[in-house]
This record gives structure tokens, C-alpha cells and sequence, in this order.
């Protein structure tokens, strides 16, 4: 044993002459911290950690991604097409927003606890400079997708660049790369995303850390706990694990239960959409509509430039030594009522979605048209390891017609597949064709089996008569709200039986049509419906 712990001791011995491991650890764990640091000092190793993770994800993502406008979209259809990718994605997007998120809540302690007074004032500059990159990062990100929504975003974003009254023409051309959005945007935008950006953050990172550690942590400004300083591990060290470990918990679950939508393909002649930035945007797409015309570059460039010189010039504008942000009450409220006006811009900005927006939740019709493809026999032939293309992918390389047409005539497209004549009606036809339209703008989601059995009775029996949600026919009552005149149990008896609920009821009898596991699932459906 003696012998064992020697050679192991020569070995470690052997080691830290070579890489002075022992000096790294001291430098990274035995730091001293000020007596009375806490919880709310844990948000930068919160961010540290969410920058290695958009790093990460960020990389596994460029394995399929093709940063050409002809296969742009269908790479990241095909990320989204596999739980993996799904994943990544998802923690790619999610991460992103709690990246902002914590951000903006560690300049804000930072503003609070006074910690940007002297000695500290580079320290300040260098955490705005990495929020700035981080929005950088979310624009240029924000296109790569190439769909509707993030083509015409980037149509807002470089229109907004052109209103800068010096170099706003020569920031336009660099960032549009050509006479039109198209091939030099994309590549320079996915250039900036994955080798400009993330070597200046990783440098701007590395001096925000020396800084820091140089100035030391600044503490508690407002009645310092009594008590000498103390060494970063083991307690501080605990702390920010725990915070760390339920950010991520938190950023995994967001793309546990869904990854962002796919709207359609970029069109550039659709001139009608309506563009919708991600929500830390929203602020200033709301202040933009109320600066129209010629003053439209007040709301774009010089309100937020104001604002960004205001935090940039705070260490000089607040120079006294007082830290006590009861003692600062000036800053305080010219702060508060900055976040206070921005809150509300977003929340506003949240609100004033256009009505032409696509929503994420998919009809009862497309949710049917789904799973009737699949029991109609369409998977025999059109999945992922069929011997043709799968839905998805017809449906973006040949159309909702072709679709339609295959359906109707199967031998008129492919000889030798004639399906029955009654194998598909014309609603059911109809419902493939809305599912086949629907897939090109957004993944399925996924929804229980409950939903999917109670739309395949939907998009079968009832939606040529009745309305849910705007999507029917109008033959009989709308059912948008059916759960607030009838309970399951009327319900049933109104599908089961109709004209003996109501002699007069011109509604076919769906008793026999139904099995009790599809009535049981259209009539709690329907009563769900509020």
C-alpha cells in the first residue's frame, strides 16, 4: 500500500511539473470570496454554462446543416425529422432565450449591487459587449432555417440597418451580401454565426473572466454578513452547481415538449407575411410601429442607441462610491422604468400577433388527415423505410395536388396500385391534403392517441357539416364550444342516436359506424370544447 501511494504521489508529482495542474486549481477553486456572496451570485456560471451549451449544440448542428438557400430548409426538416435532432434543436432554441434571459438578470444584479463603480468599469463594458454579441448571435442565427418567418425577419432586420443616417447603406450591403436576400445573405450570415461570432465570444469571454478575477468579486454592498472571506469551493462552488444543473434541467424539458416550428419555404414574392421576430425582439418591433415614416429611425436607431449609451457611460454617470441602491435613487428609477418600458413594449409586441399568423396548433382535419394516410395504406409504401418517398417528403418535392391526385387514382400516378373505389372519400382525401399542406409549414408535434382517434372521426363523419375553430362545413351547429352545452353523455347520444334526441334531427346515426374507443374519444373531445 505504501509503495502504491509513492508511485502515485511521483506520479501527480510527475504531472503538475509539467502542467502545473495543481496552480490551475488553485487559480479556479480557492479563490476568495467575500462574506455574505450567495444565490444571487451563481447567474454567471449560469451563463457560462448556457454559452457551452449553444457551443455544443450549435456544432452537432452544422453536421447537417447546408447553408444554401436550395437545401437550406429541407437540412433543418431533416434535423427536425429525428428525436435526436429534435433535441439538439430544441436545446439550441430554448437555449438561446434562457441566454438572454439570465443575461439580462445578471446586468441587472450588477446594476442593483452597484457593481460596475470603479475598478470595475471594463469589467461592465465587456458584459454589455456579450449581450450585444448574443443578440448577434440570435439575428444571424434567425435566418439559417430559411423559412417564411425567418426570411422576412432578416427583410425587417437590414431595412432597420439602412435607417442609420452615416454607413446605414454600406452596413445594409455587407449584411445582404448581393442585390437581393439569397445565397451571399445566407452564407455570410452563417459565416458570422458559426466562425466570427463564437471566436469573438469566446475571446470576450475569456477577458470578462480575467477582469473579474483580477477586481475580485464585488459582494454585498447593503449590510456585508459578519465574518472573514472564504474560498469559491467547496460552498460557492455547490451553489452554482445546483443553479446550473436546474437551468439545464429547465433548458432540456423546453425541448422535451417541443421544438420550434417550421413555417413554409422562404418565399421572397410573398410581399402579404406578415414577419414576427423571437420574443426579445418584440420590444423593438413594437416601438417601431409607433414611429412610422420619416421617424421611423427614431424608434429603430436613436431611442436604442440612447439607451445603450446610458448603460455603457453608467460607470461614469453614477461615479460616487455609494453602492446601497438605496442610496442611488436616481439610477435606480431611470433603470427601473427602462426595464418597466421595455416589459411592456414586449408584452404589447407579445399581444399584437396578426391574425394571418399561422397558429401552432394543428386542426382537427390535418391531425385526421394523418392518421387516415396511415390506415388507408399510405405507410405500406411512404415512410422512412419504404420503398418510396415518405409524405413529408412529397409533399414538399411534388405538392398538395399531386397528393390529391394520387389519392383519388393511385394506378394514374403508379400502375398496379388501384386501391378499392370506396377506400377513400372525398373528406378523407381532403383531410390527407390538409395534413400534407400543414407538414410543409410545421413538424407534426405529436399528440395523444385520444386527439388522433378522436380527428380521424372528425376529418371521416363530421367535418363536412359542422365548424371547430373556423376549419367545417355549415350544414349543422358549430362545435367549437360543444362542451358548454352538453356533457359526454348527451354527447354520445346526440352521435349514437340523433333522432332520438330530437325527432327532427337531420343528422345521420353514427352508432354503427363507430367502435366504443373512437366514441369515447370524438365525444370527450367534443365536451373538452369549452
Amino acid at each position: 500500500m505504501t509503495a502504491n501511494r509513492g508511485l502515485t504521489d511521483r506520479l501527480i508529482e510527475w504531472f503538475d511539473v509539467r502542467t502545473r495542474h495543481r496552480t490551475a486549481r488553485h487559480v479556479l477553486l480557492d479563490e476568495e470570496i467575500p462574506a455574505g456572496t450567495g444565490w444571487i451570485f451563481t447567474l454567471g456560471s449560469v451563463l457560462l454554462a448556457l454559452i457551452g451549451v449553444q457551443l455544443l449544440t450549435g456544432a452537432f448542428l452544422t453536421l447537417y446543416y447546408a447553408p444554401t438557400p436550395d437545401h437550406a430548409y429541407e437540412s433543418v426538416r431533416f434535423i427536425s425529422s429525428t428525436a435526436a435532432g429534435r433535441m439538439v434543436r430544441g436545446i439550441h432554441h430554448f437555449g438561446a432565450s434562457f441566454l438572454v434571459v439570465f443575461l439580462v438578470l445578471h446586468l441587472l444584479r450588477v446594476v442593483i449591487l452597484g457593481s460596475y463603480k470603479s475598478p470595475r468599469e471594463l469589467t461592465w463594458l465587456s458584459g454589455l459587449a456579450l449581450l450585444g454579441l448574443v443578440l448577434a448571435f440570435a439575428l444571424t442565427g434567425y435566418l439559417l432555417p430559411w423559412d417564411q418567418r425567418a426570411f422576412w425577419a432578416t427583410v425587417v432586420t437590414i431595412n432597420i440597418a439602412r435607417l442609420e443616417p452615416v454607413a446605414g447603406e454600406a452596413i445594409a450591403a455587407i449584411m445582404q451580401g448581393g442585390s437581393t436576400i439569397g445565397a451571399l445573405t445566407l452564407t455570410r450570415w452563417y459565416s458570422a454565426h458559426v466562425i466570427f461570432l463564437p471566436t469573438l465570444l469566446v475571446l470576450l469571454v475569456v477577458a470578462h473572466l480575467v477582469l473579474m478575477r483580477l477586481q475580485g468579486s464585488s459582494g454585498r454592498p447593503v449590510r456585508p454578513k459578519a465574518g472573514k472571506a472564504f474560498p469559491f469551493y467547496p460552498y460557492q462552488a455547490f451553489r452554482d452547481t445546483v443553479v446550473v444543473t436546474l437551468v439545464l434541467l429547465a433548458v432540456v424539458a423546453f425541448a422535451w415538449r417541443g421544438m420550434p416550428p417550421l413555417e413554409g419555404p422562404a418565399d421572397p414574392t410573398d410581399a402579404g407575411y406578415i414577419p414576427r421576430p423571437e420574443w426579445y425582439f418584440l420590444g423593438l418591433f413594437q416601438l417601431l410601429k409607433y414611429f412610422p415614416g420619416r421617424w421611423e429611425v427614431v424608434g429603430a436607431i436613436i431611442i436604442p442607441g440612447l439607451a445603450a449609451a446610458f448603460l455603457a457611460l453608467l460607470p461614469w454617470i453614477d461615479r460616487g462610491p455609494e453602492r446601497d441602491p438605496r442610496r442611488r435613487p436616481l439610477i435606480m428609477i431611470a433603470v427601473m422604468v427602462g426595464v418597466l418600458a421595455v416589459t411592456v413594449l414586449t408584452t404589447l409586441g407579445w399581444r399584437d400577433r396578426p391574425q394571418t399568423a399561422a397558429p401552432d396548433v394543428w386542426t382537427m382535419r390535418e391531425i385526421g388527415g394523418r392518421a387516415i394516410a396511415g390506415y388507408s395504406g399510405c405507410a405500406k409504401c411512404h415512410n422512412e423505410t419504404g420503398v418510396a418517398d415518405s409524405l413529408e417528403t412529397i409533399a414538399f418535392t411534388r405538392g398538395a395536388e399531386w397528393v390529391e391526385g394520387h389519392a383519388t387514382d393511385p394506378e394514374m400516378i403508379a400502375p398496379g396500385l388501384r386501391e378499392p373505389p370506396a377506400a377513400r372519400s372525398e373528406r378523407e382525401i381532403a383531410a390527407m391534403v390538409a395534413y400534407v399542406r400543414r407538414i410543409t409549414r410545421q413538424p407534426y408535434p405529436g399528440y395523444p392517441k385520444d386527439i388522433e382517434t378522436a380527428a380521424t372521426v372528425w376529418a371521416r363523419y363530421c367535418v363536412g357539416c359542422h365548424v371547430i375553430d373556423g376549419d367545417g362545413g355549415h350544414d349543422g351547429p358549430e362545435l367549437s364550444h360543444a362542451g358548454r352545452e352538453h356533457d359526454i353523455a348527451k354527447l354520445k347520444e346526440w352521435i349514437v342516436d340523433p333522432e332520438a334526441v330530437d325527432p327532427d334531427a337531420d343528422m345521420p346515426a353514427f352508432g354503427d359506424r363507430l367502435s366504443p374507443e373512437q366514441l369515447d374519444a370524438i365525444a370527450s373531445f367534443l365536451a373538452s370544447r369549452k
